[in-house]
C-alpha cells in the first residue's frame, strides 16, 4: 500500500477548515548573515510560530532541485516521482486553455537574444499587455507548420502558452531553454524515435518566431519547455475527502491546482486581494490553497530587500486569515530560491504547522534555523496534507 492509498484509505469527513500558505521560493541561504525570513519584520508570522510546530520539507529527494510543479505536486500530496506533470500543461490549464487528446503544449518564455546568445530569459519581464501583443504578432504569423496547428496564448508578463495540434504528436522531446543567460538556445531533440517529426516541428516553429521577431528589441526569442499532454491523475477531492480551493495569481499554479480537481477562485493581483477572496468563499470549501508568487520571483532576480518587502507584506496580512480561525494552518513553500544562487535550489524548505493539537515548542521566529531545530523534524513534502489532516482530525487511526 502506497502513502497515498493509506491516506485515501484513512481519510474522514468533518466540518473543520484547512489553509495551506504557500510563499513560494521563501527558502534561502544566508547573505552578509542573514535570510530575507531573518532579515524580514515579521511580528505576526513570529507570533503564530510561539504556538506553532516548527520543521523543513524537502520537496523531491536530498540534493534534488525541484521546479515547481513538483514542488507544488508533492505539497498536494503527490509523489512527485510518481506524476511528472509538465510544466505546460500547468501553465495551459492555468490560462483556461482547452487541451484536447491532440494537443501537446508547452510553456513559453520571451527571451532576449543577441548573436545567437541568450542575454535575458525574461525579456526584461515586459507588462502582460506588451507580452500579450506579441503573442498576437506571432498568431497572424505562424498557423500551421506541416500538418500541426500551431496557437499561442499570452500568460504573466514574459509567459506565454505553446499549444500544437496534429496526430502523432509525442511529449518525449527536450526542452529548448538552457535555464541561464550567456548561452544558446537549445536544439529540440526526440527521446524517442516516435518522437521525431514533434522535435522537427517545434525547431521549425522557433526558426519562423526567430524570423517574426527580428525586429523586436527585447522580446526577440522564446524559449520552451515542459512538453506536455494532459495527464491522468487522482483527483484531490477524492483522496483527501476534502472540497478544496485554491487561490493563486499565476496561470501556472492555477494550472496545476485545477489539475488536481482544487476549484480555482478569481482573484486581484496582490496578498490583499487574495485574502479577501479567502475570506470571500470562506463557507464553500474545506481546503484553501493561498499561493504568494513574489517571494520567488525575487528570489530569481537576486533582490534581497524586494524579497524581504514581499514577506513583510504577507505578515501585516496574516492576522486576516487568523481572524477566519481555521483550524489548522501551515506556512510553507515549494522549493527554496535562495537570492544568492538567484535560482531554484535543493535547500530543504521551512514549514510552520498551527493547531490546537501541536506540541508547541519555545519557539521565538520563523526562519530557516530555527525551522530546522523544530519538533516536526525533516520530512517530505507529501507529508503535510497528512499532518494537517491529522491536526484536523480528519485522519481515523490505522489498525486495531
Amino acid at each position: 500500500m502506497t502513502k497515498q492509498e493509506l491516506i485515501k484509505q484513512l481519510a474522514s469527513i468533518n466540518d473543520t477548515k484547512l489553509v495551506m500558505v504557500v510563499l513560494d521560493g521563501v527558502g534561502d541561504i544566508p547573505l552578509e548573515g542573514k535570510t530575507p525570513l531573518q532579515a524580514a519584520n515579521t511580528p505576526n508570522l513570529d507570533a503564530l510560530a510561539r504556538f506553532s510546530e516548527l520543521g523543513q520539507a524537502i520537496p523531491v529527494k536530498p540534493g534534488v532541485t525541484p521546479g515547481s510543479g513538483p514542488g507544488h505536486l508533492g505539497l498536494f500530496g503527490y509523489d512527485p516521482l510518481q506524476y511528472e506533470i509538465g510544466r505546460g500543461i500547468l501553465e495551459a490549464l492555468g490560462g483556461d486553455v482547452d487541451v484536447g487528446a491532440k494537443d501537446m503544449v508547452a510553456r513559453g518564455n520571451f527571451a532576449t537574444i543577441d548573436n545567437g546568445m541568450i542575454t535575458d530569459r525574461r525579456a526584461g519581464r515586459p507588462s502582460t499587455d506588451e507580452s500579450a501583443k506579441v503573442v498576437e504578432k506571432l498568431n497572424r504569423s505562424i498557423s500551421k507548420i506541416e500538418d500541426v496547428e500551431v496557437s499561442l496564448f499570452p500568460g504573466k508578463e514574459h509567459r506565454f502558452v505553446l499549444k500544437l495540434t496534429g496526430e502523432g504528436l509525442d511529449e518525449r522531446i527536450t526542452d529548448t531553454d538552457p535555464q541561464k543567460e550567456g548561452k544558446a538556445p537549445l536544439e529540440c531533440r526526440a527521446l524517442v524515435p516516435e518522437a521525431e517529426m514533434t522535435a522537427r516541428i517545434v525547431n521549425k516553429f522557433l526558426s519562423q518566431l526567430a524570423d517574426c521577431l527580428s525586429d523586436e528589441a527585447q522580446m526577440s526569442y522564446a524559449l520552451l519547455r515542459g512538453f506536455s499532454k494532459y495527464p491522468d491523475i487522482p483527483q484531490f477531492s477524492d483522496l483527501f475527502k476534502m472540497k478544496a480551493a485554491a487561490i493563486a495569481v499565476y496561470p501556472m499554479y492555477r494550472g496545476l491546482a485545477k489539475l488536481v480537481g482544487m476549484s480555482v477562485v478569481e482573484t486581484g493581483q496582490t496578498i490583499e486581494d487574495e485574502i479577501d477572496t479567502l475570506s470571500t468563499v470562506w463557507h464553500d470549501f474545506d481546503f484553501f490553497f493561498l499561493h504568494v508568487k513574489k517571494t520567488d520571483s525575487y528570489g530569481e532576480d537576486g533582490n534581497f530587500d524586494a524579497k524581504v518587502k514581499i514577506i513583510e507584506e504577507f505578515d501585516r496580512a496574516l492576522p486576516k486569515i487568523k481572524r477566519l480561525k481555521p483550524d489548522v494552518i501551515l506556512v510553507t513553500a515549494d522549493h527554496s530560491t535562495p537570492v544568492p544562487m538567484k535560482a531554484h535550489s535543493w535547500h530543504p524548505v521551512p514549514l510552520m504547522l498551527h493547531s490546537k493539537f501541536v506540541r508547541v515548542a519555545d519557539h521565538k521566529v520563523f526562519n530557516e534555523f530555527e525551522c530546522a531545530r523544530g519538533m516536526i523534524g525533516t520530512i517530505h513534502s507529501t507529508d503535510q496534507i497528512p499532518l494537517m489532516m491529522a491536526n484536523a482530525l480528519r485522519l481515523e487511526k490505522f489498525g486495531a
